[in-house]
């Protein structure tokens, strides 16, 4: 029986993996089509009844879907088959999470040395180093040797393994931006902080952690600039204006990052100090800022309702606010009262320049870092806080204090438990969104106007809306999205944020999805996997050919690899006769 060669075994193998390498890599480039990610819609009726429902999340998928045959398919073709037949989102957030990249402190080499022990062996054998008796020089050596085999030989081998996987980190989290960013379409981005690793790292270190996540994590994107960065006041310049529909939208805030300061990359509160603060001011932008988008209002008929001088009416100009917050230091006690009355005189000013709880129109929405006061058990991140020994500020913490929190809810937003406060407490419409919480959690704040004891609480989102919490007038409230972390370890989410405006009601309303690409072993493996099949493609091409040529490839390679693997055999020599007397 003729064994196959191996060009036909090779053949063989590809036609196995061919097919599995392709469909990963389709699943891999594609998966938010397989994930069925898209921003929310409007609902079709009742604003106030929008759930992220499986149909709802089907529907946002399908009109998501018609927007890119609109561009690839209908527009060459000048039809409107294609043209989605549901209002989307004027405002839509592709919210990112802690991508929190490592550097060179994760790698040992860079803190031990490239096998020290081995230049210490050196200097022992060379005599130049000291040692008391020829023994203790010999015991030396010996002793680094064995760590040169047992520790150098391995950290080496480690420091190559983590600069590699540093390298196949970043292209991953950029095939998330990359991925979601095109399907999804959105008119906002932002990344909730912890976007290095450390705020212990050294300038050097900072800067050049800050070029990875420039020119490679999010390539092709830039800061927002600081002159659109602005503080509040109460007369103030629009950054822009919302709406367009899909086809012409600015595409220059989707390449804006909204960058939010993190505790890896300031520190907390008894960290943050002006050198921190200002190199992460230099490399991502401001620390707290706020921008205003207008949605214009068309409609001849609703502009006579809108509120000016000489018109009373409870209706303003439809605008969203966006707060970025450093709440790096809110809490006490702060290694810097200067950073900290800053950040507090911002949060005032906040409040102050807002709009009259009275009125509708406006909507805040709130990118920050520390998620607000909870309970134990109702996110995986319980109440923690810890303290320098030296000098007793705060170290550590993984939510607001209750105090804090309580200042953004009521501050802020200008929610009561006074039914008879201004707007009846019900405060202003928003929403809150930041990271630290790898897991991610979403939640709903309320206070109960009719308890004896007002205090805030707080519920998951879907435990509150089953319980008909939400929305109800004496229970006013606001909804907080921690967004789940876009480390491989986290799988890798996505945050889609959408909110738009109901003209019947005269409010904004929010509604959120999210995106989850997996874990980064199936990256490394889908290309990996593509990596072996080029490579097997090209073998077998050039022994296809070779052998159309009449080389004996397939017999050079079985004569090679019984050679390689056959033992070896002395070659018997002819006796020679011994040479006798003549």
């Amino acid at each position: 029986m003729t064994r196959p060669s191996p060009t036909a075994l090779l053949g063989h193998g590809l036609r196995v993996l061919i097919p599995l390498s392709l469909a990963l890599t389709a699943y891999l480039y594609l998966f938010p089509l397989f994930g069925s990610c898209a921003f929310p819609l409007p609902p079709l009726h009742s604003a106030a009844a929008a759930s992220n429902t499986a149909n709802s999340r089907r529907a946002a998928f399908v009109e998501t879907a018609k927007v890119h045959l609109h561009t690839s398919v209908g527009a060459a073709a000048n039809s409107t088959a294609f043209v989605p037949s549901r209002p989307i989102a004027p405002f839509r957030l592709l919210a990112l999470g802690d991508p929190q990249l490592e550097g060179d402190t994760s790698v040992p080499t860079e803190y031990l040395g490239v096998f020290p022990h081995l230049k210490s062996l050196v200097r022992h054998v060379m005599f130049q180093s000291e040692h008391s008796s020829l023994r203790q020089r010999v015991r030396q050596t010996f002793h680094d040797l064995v760590d040169v085999l047992l520790e150098d030989t391995f950290d080496a081998l480690e420091s190559l393994r983590k600069r590699l996987d540093h390298v196949g980190n970043d292209f991953y989290l950029a095939h998330i931006y990359r991925t979601v960013h095109w399907w999804a379409r959105p008119t906002h981005v932002s990344v909730l902080g912890d976007l290095v690793g450390s705020q212990w790292i050294d300038d050097t270190e900072f800067y050049h952690r800050a070029g990875r996540y420039w020119n490679r994590v999010f390539r092709g994107t830039e800061r927002v600039p600081d002159d659109l960065a602005a503080y509040p006041a109460d007369e103030y310049d629009l950054t822009g204006y919302l709406g367009g529909g899909p086809f012409n939208e600015s595409t220059t805030w989707s390449r804006r990052l909204i960058n939010v300061a993190g505790n890896h990359d300031i520190g907390y509160a008894g960290d943050v100090n002006d050198e921190r603060a200002g190199r992460f001011e230099s490399a991502f932008g401001k620390v707290n800022y706020e921008l205003r988008f207008e949605l214009p209002v068309t409609d001849a008929a609703l502009v006579e309702t809108v509120f000016d001088a000489d018109r009373k009416s409870d209706r303003l100009v439809p605008e969203l606010r966006i707060v970025v917050l450093n709440d790096m230091n809110l809490d006490t006690p702060a290694v810097s009262t200067k950073l900290q009355d800053e950040t507090y005189a911002f949060i005032n000013n906040v409040i102050n320049t807002a709009a009259a709880v009275e009125f509708k129109g406006h909507f805040t929405l709130i990118l920050t870092h520390i998620p607000l006061y909870k309970p134990e058990g109702v996110c995986v991140d319980d109440p923690f806080f810890d303290f320098h020994e030296h000098d007793g500020s705060l170290k550590e913490q993984n939510q607001l204090s209750t105090a804090a929190s309580k200042g953004f809810l009521e501050g802020i937003l200008g929610m009561s438990g006074n039914a008879d406060a201004a707007g009846r407490g019900r405060g202003r419409r928003g929403i809150i969104l930041n990271g630290h919480d790898h897991e991610g959690c979403d939640t709903w704040h309320y206070i109960n106007q009719t308890a004896e004891d007002l205090e805030w609480e707080v519920k998951r989102w879907r435990q509150a809306n089953a319980a008909g919490i939400v929305g109800r007038d004496e229970l006013p409230g606001v909804r907080e999205v921690t967004v789940r972390s876009m480390m491989g370890g986290f799988g890798g989410n996505a945050g889609l944020l959408s909110v738009w405006f109901d003209e019947t009601a005269w409010e904004w309303h929010a509604e959120y999805a999210t995106c989850p690409l997996g874990t980064q072993h199936m990256w490394w493996f889908v290309h990996i996997l593509d990596l072996i099949v080029v490579i097997g493609v090209v073998l077998f091409v050039v022994g296809t050919v070779l052998a159309a040529l009449g080389v004996n490839v397939d017999g050079a390679v079985e004569q090679s690899v019984v050679r390689l693997c056959s033992p070896r055999k002395k070659v018997a020599k002819a006796s020679t006769p011994e040479k006798g007397p003549i």
